[in-house]
C-alpha cells in the first residue's frame, strides 16, 4: 500500500510551530539582576558556556562576584572547613564569607583587602590550572658556555635573579614579556672569585627595592640593591672581604641583618648600619660582627633563614645529617640571638624516618663486617633498594612548618616542623610517591604547595602538602596519590622576542640535536641530556626551572599558569 503523500499544510504548520517556538526569547528580557540570579546556580562548566552567546552574556556571565563565590567553594571552603571555631564567620544564611577573619590563615588576605580589586575569574583560573596541571612554557637561554660553579638562581616577586662569574649580576622579569630587566657586573673590589650562593631579602617593606646577597668562592660577599622606580637597575651597595674560613656555602639576608655560612661550617650573623647618601661606590658601612659560631654536624644540602623581631633575630638551619650505620636523614636548629650581640639560645632536633634500617641493614663500606648476601638477583635488588634508601637527599626545602627533602630513588619526604616557645621537634617523615626518575630538586611555598623536578627535566610535578598526613583523610590522600599532580606544558605562540616552545617541542628539538651530534661525532657518543642542577622556584603564577645541556647551554624554563 502506497504512503499517504504529506500534505502541504502539515509542512507548513510544523514550520510555524517550529520557527514559533524558537523565537519567542523571555530570558534575554528578564532584568540584569534576575539574570545574574540565574547564572548564581549554574555550574562552572555552563558558565562558561553562556559567556558565549552574546556581549551581554559575556558580561553578566564574567560578574566578580559570581566567580568569588566559585573560587570560595572550590578552593577555600575544603580549606576553611578545618579551622576551629569557624562556625563565628558564617554569615546569617548559613554561608561561610570568604573575607572572613580566617582569610589572613589561608594566606589569602592579598584577595579581600581594603583598596584591593581582584579579577576573581582570573584568580579562578590561574588555581584552576595548577590543580590540574596546565600550563605553557616558556624558554629563556642564559648562557653558552657552562659556568664553573653552574649560574646561581632565586626567584622573588615575579624576578628572577642570575649570578655568574661572566654576566654578573642579572634581573629578569618572570611576567609578560620575560625580558631582562638590569645587570651589573661584579666589581674588582667585591670578588675576583666565582660566585657560590644568592639571596634574597623577601621580607622588604619598601616595594620599589629589593636588596640582595652574593656570596663567592673565597668567602667575600656582596650586597647589591635593585632599584625598580625611576629606571630599573642594579647598585652596588657593600662588599666584604674574603675570608680565611674558606667557600660560603649558603646566605641569607633580612635586613639590616645578613647570615653567611661557610663550607667549614662556620655561621656568622652580620648587622648593617642604614645606608648613607652620597657619591660613593660603597654606600654602606662595613657591618658589625654581632655572632660567629662553629658547628660540626651541619651537612648540605642545607637551607638557611634569617628572621628578625624586636629586639630578636633567629636563625633556622635545616639540614642533612648523617647517622651513624643507619644512612641520612635531616635536623634543624634555631639560634637566637639578642640585636646587641648577646647569644640567647641554641636549639636541636632530628627526625628519624621509617624506611631507616638497623644494624643488620646497613649499606656497604658498613656492611663490611657482615656476611655478604647470597647472590642472585633478589640480592641484587635488595642492595640497591637499600643503597637509594639510605642515600644522601639531593635537595632540601624548608619554609615552616614543612621540610620537604628529595631523594635519588623517585621520592620525596615530607617533615612537620614543630617550634613553640619551649620546644622544637621534627615529624616522623611521609614518603611522597609520584616521580618516575630521580629527583634532582624540590621547594615548597606557602599554604604547603611544593614543586619538585626530576634530574631529567622531563616531569614536573606540583603537591599539596597543607596540614601534613596526621589525619585519615589526608592519609588516604597520601596512599591514593591524590596530593599531586603532574605538570602538563601547552606548547604557545610566539608572543616575544624570547626563544619559546613546549616542554615536548624542546625535547623533540633535543632529540633531533642529539642524533645530529650522534652521526657527526660517531655512533658510540652518548646522546645530548637535558639535565636540572636542583634549583626551582616558583610564585603564585610560574614555575621556574634551571635547565643544562649535556654540552653546557644553559636556559631558564618558566612554567606560566594564567
Amino acid at each position: 500500500m502506497a504512503k499517504r503523500a504529506r500534505e502541504k499544510s502539515d509542512v507548513d504548520g510544523r514550520e510555524e510551530k517550529r520557527q514559533r517556538s524558537s523565537s519567542v526569547d523571555r530570558f534575554s528580557g528578564l532584568s540584569d539582576e534576575l539574570i545574574l540570579r540565574v547564572f548564581s546556580c549554574l555550574p562552572v562548566s555552563q558558565l562558561v558556556v553562556c559567556e558565549r552567546l552574546s556581549h551581554k552574556y559575556r558580561s553578566l556571565a564574567g560578574d566578580g562576584q559570581l566567580w568569588k563565590e566559585h573560587y570560595y567553594n572550590r578552593f577555600v571552603r575544603p580549606r576553611a572547613s578545618r579551622l576551629p571555631g569557624l562556625k563565628d564567620s558564617r554569615t546569617t544564611d548559613g554561608r561561610l564569607s570568604f573575607a572572613s577573619k580566617a582569610s589572613r590563615w589561608l594566606d589569602d588576605e592579598h584577595l579581600v583587602g581594603q583598596g584591593v580589586r581582584t579579577d576573581w575569574k582570573k584568580q579562578y583560573k590561574l588555581r584552576h590550572n595548577w590543580t590540574s596541571g596546565s600550563c605553557a612554557v616558556n624558554e629563556i637561554e642564559v648562557a653558552e658556555q657552562p659556568a664553573v660553579p653552574p649560574v646561581l638562581v632565586q626567584m622573588h616577586n615575579g624576578v628572577i635573579y642570575m649570578a655568574d662569574r661572566a654576566d654578573g649580576l642579572r634581573a629578569w622579569t618572570a611576567k609578560g614579556e620575560r625580558k631582562i630587566l638590569a645587570q651589573l657586573n661584579f666589581p674588582a673590589d667585591c670578588s675576583s672569585q666565582p660566585p657560590t650562593t644568592l639571596a634574597v631579602d623577601t621580607q622588604c617593606a619598601d616595594s620599589g627595592i629589593q636588596r640582595v646577597i652574593v656570596g663567592f668562592q673565597d668567602g667575600a660577599f656582596g650586597i647589591f640593591e635593585l632599584q625598580l622606580a625611576g629606571g630599573t637597575r642594579f647598585v652596588h651597595l657593600f662588599s666584604h672581604e674574603q675570608s680565611s674560613s674558606g667557600v660560603l656555602s649558603t646566605v641569607a639576608l633580612s635586613w639590616p641583618y645578613a647570615v653567611t655560612m661557610t663550607a667549614t661550617q662556620r655561621l656568622s650573623l652580620y648587622r648593617f648600619s642604614q645606608p648613607k647618601p652620597g657619591p660613593r661606590h660603597n654606600i654602606l658601612d662595613p657591618p658589625r660582627l654581632l655572632h660567629s659560631l662553629k658547628s660540626h654536624t651541619v651537612w648540605p644540602p642545607l637551607s638557611t633563614s634569617l628572621r628578625a623581631a624586636t629586639g630578636t633575630i633567629t636563625i633556622t638551619i635545616a639540614y642533612a645529617l648523617p647517622t651513624y650505620l643507619s644512612g641520612w636523614t635531616v635536623g634543624i636548629q634555631e639560634v637566637k640571638v639578642a640585636s646587641t650581640g648577646t647569644f640567647l639560645e641554641s636549639r636541636l632536633a632530628s627526625a628519624v624516618d621509617q624506611h631507616y634500617r638497623p644494624l643488620a641493614f646497613a649499606v656497604p663500606p658498613m656492611l663490611s663486617h657482615l656476611v655478604a648476601p647470597a647472590g642472585g638477583s633478589l640480592a641484587t635488588s635488595t642492595t640497591l633498594e637499600l643503597r637509594h634508601i639510605h642515600s644522601k637527599p639531593t635537595s632540601l626545602s624548608y619554609t615552616h612548618p614543612y621540610l620537604l627533602v628529595s631523594h635519588p630513588d623517585n621520592t620525596l619526604t615530607l617533615y612537620l616542623v614543630t617550634s613553640t616557645n619551649d620546644t622544637l621537634s621534627i615529624s616522623a617523615g611521609n614518603r611522597l610517591w609520584g616521580h618516575t626518575s630521580s629527583v634532582s630538586g624540590a621547594h615548597v611555598g606557602g599554604r604547603g604547595k611544593a614543586v619538585s623536578v626530576s634530574k631529567r627535566g622531563d616531569e614536573l610535578r606540583v603537591w599539596e602538602l597543607e596540614g601534613g598526613f596526621a589525619s585519615s583523610a589526608a592519609r588516604k590522600r597520601l596512599a591514593s596519590g591524590d596530593i599531586s599532580v603532574q605538570i602538563r606544558p601547552e606548547s604557545t605562540t610566539a608572543r616575544d622576542a624570547l626563544p619559546q616552545a613546549g616542554l615536548d617541542l624542546v625535547n623533540r628539538s633535543l632529540s633531533r640535536s642529539s642524533k645530529r651530534a650522534r652521526h657527526s661525532q660517531g655512533p658510540t657518543d652518548e646522546p645530548e641530556l637535558t639535565l636540572t642542577r636542583g634549583w626551582i622556584g616558583f610564585d603564585e603564577e610560574n614555575v621556574v626551572v634551571l635547565k643544562e645541556h649535556s654540552q653546557g647551554r644553559q636556559a631558564l624554563v618558566v612554567y606560566d599558569f594564567t
